[in-house]
């Protein structure tokens, strides 16, 4: 059988043993170090926000903000439907409540007539929600002025959940730098990696201090052990942090070459009728097309269908997936508010991901290539 081809396996650049072997050769394998340091730097020299906080995970980092904004159980908090549950699981850590929101066909992100309209909404029944959290799916960034201009309507604050996004753009400014926080997640799927770990980005500088004392357990500035409030164990290892370090050296790299996969794709489907990408509306957007993604319209392809591409190159041994599921379509936030016209659901219906990985090599795009075509020939 030919070897796999994964939809976005992790991709080494060559430095990344030089920093944790320094690690290594300095004792420096506590929690934190001078990889932490040096890789909070990278961070915000690259997206141009003011301060980092290198964290666990993507969803420690999400927690955080929302407990550094006050939210409390019984709280609302919106958030877009149409994402992994990640996005919205720390909104009920918290006891809070999500109030999910549809995507527009543009972006396939959050959809601003109807944040407003879930705003209002809320506030009619008594319950002026405590935050939005928008995410970039894919790496494409949402359509964030106008977002931003109905969140600061009601002043409400907006976190960008950028974990799929880190190297995209709108306007030429950094996706997770336009609210009061940004998310990053170094997953080992995502564009860099660090194994497993995350970020928390913003201007703020106090409220990320804030969040380095809540991640290292709350420890009171006393020479025994004492604690005031609760904390977490949400701090990033300076292990982990060298390798992000090299990978922050190779990130532009990364991002063109999932570019090139986009484009590889754009080229494969160019006449074949009834395929369309998510792709950037504009010359506003800057996408780092994390994964390419696409729409598949059976009544176009000849009765092909989304699964039966999925299933084709998976009898090739080549790894895709559909689009994610929607929260509000999960049998665990079924009860949720949900504001939308069905558009999630549609995208969920007919979408999929296909493999994306900057290792990605010309043999394996010829294989991807060939089963497409003889798929479509039949």
């Amino acid at each position: 059988m030919n070897s796999k081809i994964w939809l976005s396996s992790p991709h080494m650049g060559g430095n990344e043993m030089k920093y944790v072997q320094e690690a290594y050769d300095t004792n420096w394998v506590a929690p934190l170090g001078p990889n932490v340091n040096g890789f909070e730097e990278d961070l915000q020299n690259y997206t141009g926000a003011k301060h980092a906080s290198a964290l666990s995970a993507g969803t420690a980092a999400i927690h955080l903000s929302l407990i550094l904004l006050g939210v409390k159980a019984g709280d609302e908090v919106i958030a877009s439907s149409f994402t992994f549950s990640a996005t919205v699981n720390p909104i009920s850590y918290l006891g809070a409540i999500p109030i999910l929101i549809d995507s527009e066909k543009d972006t396939w992100n959050m959809c601003p007539n109807q944040l407003e309209k879930a705003i209002t909404d809320r506030i009619a029944k008594g319950n002026k929600p405590k935050a939005i959290i928008v995410v970039y799916l894919y790496g494409m960034p949402a359509k964030v002025e106008e977002l931003l201009v109905v969140a600061n309507k009601y002043d409400i604050p907006l976190i960008e959940d950028a974990a799929e996004a880190l190297g995209s753009k709108y306007k030429g400014k950094s996706m997770g730098t336009f609210g009061k926080f940004g998310i990053l997640s170094f997953n080992g799927n995502k564009i860099i990696t660090t194994s497993a770990g995350g970020a928390l980005i913003s201007d703020d500088k106090e409220l990320i201090e804030k969040s380095r004392f809540l991640a290292t357990q709350a420890r009171d500035n006393a020479p025994h052990y004492q604690h005031s409030q609760i904390g977490y164990n949400y701090r990033m290892s300076n292990i982990v942090a060298g390798i992000g370090r090299g990978q922050m050296e190779v990130l532009d790299e990364r991002v063109a070459q999932r570019r090139a996969n986009f484009k590889f794709y754009k080229e494969l489907f160019a006449n074949i009728d009834g395929v369309s990408l998510l792709e950037e509306p504009n010359e506003d957007y800057f996408s780092n097309y994390w994964l390419t993604s696409i729409l598949v319209d059976s009544s176009k392809t000849g009765g092909i269908s989304r699964e039966d591409i999925r299933l084709e190159l998976e009898k090739e041994n080549i790894e895709c997936r559909p689009l994610w599921k929607p929260m509000h379509m999960q049998p665990i936030f079924a009860d949720c508010p949900y504001y939308g016209n069905g558009t999630s659901e549609r995208l969920f219906e007919d979408g999929l991901c296909l493999p994306s990985g900057s290792n990605m090599i010309d043999e394996e795009r010829d294989r991807i290539k060939a089963a497409i075509i003889k798929l479509f020939r039949k």
